[in-house]
């Protein structure tokens, strides 16, 4: 990807710098890499980014904004969160590398934001007064950052390593001795089955529904017109 003469923008430094993490992983994002990749001098990146931490977070803040492409709220408030969820998934996995970087970080940039008032304005449409509704939140972002952190680290580790991982299941777990894990050896058959995308959706179908059982419990009157509730607290 070369950029042509005065045309290089913070977008196209995002956008070779995908190209790069997923070439050949964190190590490879640099300055340097980068200028040589849009065939500028490493200097006139510095106009955009003041260093590197600011691009990671760019970068990170770029897949929310590509998650929401498209993206319009159901009328069902639980099926809003959980579309959310899943295109937030999407784009992780297609960027193992990036997500890397990114899932632990606080972006403070349009993505990240726009993710966060759709949860909330979710939320307040189920009847959650503003306290509870930022808990909750975080609970969602949380539950879905972990899983998209733990499984693009395991996508970019090299193959070898990724199927002595997945194997131990038949095969080290599978030999345990019953004597002295009784209850590994009644699972044994089970556990080389379970994958990590049907564990994710078992995670946010168990969130979602602790979630709608809370809501439940909230008094009639909670919800204002707009499905939102006062600020002030319960």
């Amino acid at each position: 990807m070369r950029a042509p003469r005065n045309s290089l923008s913070p977008e196209l430094i995002v956008a070779a710098s995908l190209k790069l993490l997923q070439s050949g992983g964190g190590n490879t994002l640099s300055f340097r890499k980068l200028g040589s990749a849009l065939d500028v001098d490493p200097t006139a990146i510095y106009r955009h980014f003041k260093n590197k931490d600011e691009l990671i977070l760019a970068i990170a803040d770029s897949l929310m904004v590509s998650a929401l492409e498209e993206f319009e709220p159901h009328a069902d408030w639980l099926e809003t969160i959980r579309d959310l969820m899943h295109r937030s998934r999407r784009v992780y996995m297609a960027h193992p590398e990036a997500a890397v970087l990114g899932v632990t970080r606080v972006t403070r940039r349009s993505g990240e934001m726009q993710i966060v008032e759709q949860i909330l304005a979710a939320l307040f449409r189920a009847g959650f007064h503003a306290q509870e509704a930022a808990r909750l939140y975080r609970v969602i972002d949380d539950l879905n950052l972990a899983f998209a952190g733990l499984d693009a680290a395991f996508r970019i580790l090299p193959h070898a390593e990724q199927e002595k991982d997945t194997g131990a299941w038949s095969n080290e777990y599978s030999q345990v001795d019953a004597q002295d894990f009784p209850s590994i050896a009644a699972a044994a058959q089970e556990l080389p089955a379970i994958d990590e995308d049907p564990t994710y959706e078992l995670a946010v179908d168990l969130l979602l529904e602790s979630i709608a059982r809370r809501a439940d419990r909230l008094p009639s009157s909670a919800a204002g017109r707009d499905g939102r509730i006062a600020q002030e607290g319960p």
